[in-house]
């Protein structure tokens, strides 16, 4: 048996057999196109196969919902993106050694110009790099008449293995045929763990090795625990079995989140369209803790009008009729540039013009989106709160508590992501009315490691001490400032750690007063925390805390968890 040790992303446990990601498409030769093939009409071959590809990313995005389809919209934009098309067209022009390159080819070397840019600037942009040489191999697919690259066919279920997985094709993962996902590549908060965490896959990143087994090499995968190992005999056998039990045991959850001393901890959903509203109030969601605004923005270069954003939030708002729906404002910048909004030649988007940050280059387009959240609120009946990304200081936080009351918006609070929040919460709240952690970036500027490269997934770790520790501050601060104002300051997560259901029993010890999550993982997180009181969780919170490595933290709170191995978590 050889086994393979990396992040476990998505609980659950299976055996099956590996099926590799097809080969990329090939490199298309340099010779010269054939003569007499004409300059216009090979960039028109260009254009029409951007076109197409293009178009068939928009159809896909239009049946998926969620993080699914913010992904596939934003790739569809980079099919048509201008330096890419423009650049093949610019270098069908005959070469100064006289060569003619054929569509093919100018396209091939255009995508490894664009990719090489994006690379250099480092951070999200070039985390985007691997978008754009995905979209250069649709083209050049789509210019050969061959398929698309994707996932591989197979009439049996299987475990798919690769170095890393496209957006595109992760968006579009049947959990019908593909049971686990394995990557030697990626990072516990890349685009591939979160949608994997969406569509409930058992899902190991970062494992290196995995991309190189065999096609139909038998493994076990036990994605809680972060490992993958082949030839698995009668004890994998039986945990697989065990955990498919289970997982149907884990299916429902009442609605009602309650520790074993009966302290109320609500589980919130995060959603994006009016169809995840849905999908989340039929899992039993408490309400929404992070509403994510930026897929109403996607897939267009004007800004969305007023009418089309009320359609677009109230769609939402419906499904939660006197419940909270926690709202983010738009969150462009980084990896979700916006033709009308953002700047994409920032040397380190990361550390940019992003978030509530935007309103200072581009003013209107914030208090315009708060106009029509008010406008959605008034026709429903949810109780909405608002919020904005990237706040820093405590002027920020203040003006932006400012703009929401002129829109008429009563709850408005802040996301806590960069440390300096984290270290200053007692001021922050000051007015805001509460914060909510978004621990995916708050652990990624903590620990100075992009959250979408693989070899820094160790750092990308929420349990990182320092992280921890942020969080602690946070709650402490709140804590401050509900006793200087007399008025209470929640403190919410809607990072991906909140789906970990070890890491909740640690965050509920830490202070927090509510978890969002992907509604898949409601009834798991549920499962555990009802098994705890909060005097248990305080004292599991501290013992993490005293723990020098992440991995100790995390092996410490587990151990005195016997519900996550009861529920194979």
């Amino acid at each position: 048996m050889e086994q393979f040790h990396g992040v476990g992303v998505t609980p659950g446990r299976v055996v099956g057999r590996v099926r590799q990601m097809p080969a990329p498409v090939a490199e298309p030769p340099a010779g010269a196109r054939p003569g007499g093939t004409a300059v216009e009409l090979e960039a028109e071959r260009i254009r029409a196969a951007s076109t197409s590809v293009q178009t068939a990313l928009k159809e896909r995005a239009a049946m998926a919902s969620g993080d699914a389809r913010g992904v596939l919209e934003a790739t569809a934009l980079m099919a048509a993106d201008p330096m890419l098309v423009k650049g093949a067209v610019k270098l069908l022009a005959p070469s100064q050694d006289g060569v003619a390159r054929t569509a093919e080819r100018a396209v091939w070397e255009s995508g490894a110009a664009v990719a090489e840019k994006l690379k250099s600037l480092g951070g999200y942009m070039a985390e985007r790099a691997a978008d754009v040489l995905d979209v250069r191999s649709r083209i050049v697919a789509e210019l050969r008449g061959l398929p698309a690259p994707g996932i591989p066919e197979s009439d049996e279920p299987f475990v798919l293995a690769a170095e890393d997985l496209a957006p595109a094709d992760t968006a579009t993962l049947d959990p019908a045929k593909v049971i686990a996902l394995i990557t030697s590549g990626g990072g516990p908060q890349s685009h591939t763990a979160i949608l994997a965490r969406a569509l409930g896959l058992p899902a190991v990143v970062a494992a290196a090795g995995v991309d190189r087994l065999a096609d139909g090499t038998a493994v076990f995968v036990d994605g809680g625990a972060g490992t993958v190992a082949t030839d698995p005999g009668r004890a994998e056998s039986d945990a697989a079995a065990a955990w498919t039990e289970q997982a149907a045991a884990l299916a429902q959850f009442t609605g009602t989140n309650v520790l074993a001393d009966g302290h109320v901890l609500p589980l919130l959903a995060n959603v994006a369209t009016g169809r995840d509203a849905a999908a989340a109030a039929a899992a039993g969601a408490e309400g929404v803790g992070l509403l994510r605004t930026e897929f109403a923005f996607l897939d267009r270069d004007t800004e969305p009008t007023h009418e089309e954003q009320v359609a677009a939030y109230g769609a939402v708002f419906e499904h939660f009729a006197g419940k909270k729906v926690v709202i983010r404002t738009l969150d462009a910048g980084a990896d979700k540039p916006l033709p009308f909004l953002t700047n994409t030649d920032e040397p380190n988007p990361a550390l940019g013009v992003r978030g509530y940050r935007t309103d200072w280059t581009s003013p209107g387009v914030l208090a315009r989106q708060l106009a029509a959240i008010a406008a959605a609120a008034a026709a429903h009946e949810a109780d909405v709160w608002v919020m904005a990304p990237m706040i820093a200081t405590a002027e920020e936080a203040d003006h932006f508590v400012d703009l929401a009351a002129q829109a008429g918006l009563a709850t408005a609070g802040v996301m806590v992501e960069v440390p300096s929040a984290a270290l200053s919460s007692a001021h922050l709240l000051r007015r805001a009315a509460f914060a909510s952690l978004g621990t995916n970036d708050l652990t990624q500027y903590a620990m100075a490691a992009d959250r979408m490269l693989g070899p820094l997934a160790h750092l990308n770790n929420p349990w990182q001490p320092a992280v921890l520790a942020l969080i602690k501050a946070t709650c402490d601060g709140a804590a401050a400032a509900e006793a200087a104002t007399g008025t209470p300051k929640p403190v919410g997560v809607c990072g991906e750690s909140a789906a970990d259901p070890a890491l909740a029993v640690v965050l509920a010890g830490l202070g927090v007063t509510s978890l969002s999550m992907t509604s898949r993982s409601l009834a798991a997180v549920n499962a555990v925390l009802k098994t705890v009181t909060l005097d248990q969780a305080k004292a599991l919170a501290a013992q993490a805390l005293a723990e020098p490595t992440a991995e100790e933290a995390r092996d410490r709170v587990r151990a005195a968890l016997p519900a996550l191995g009861t529920l194979g978590l």
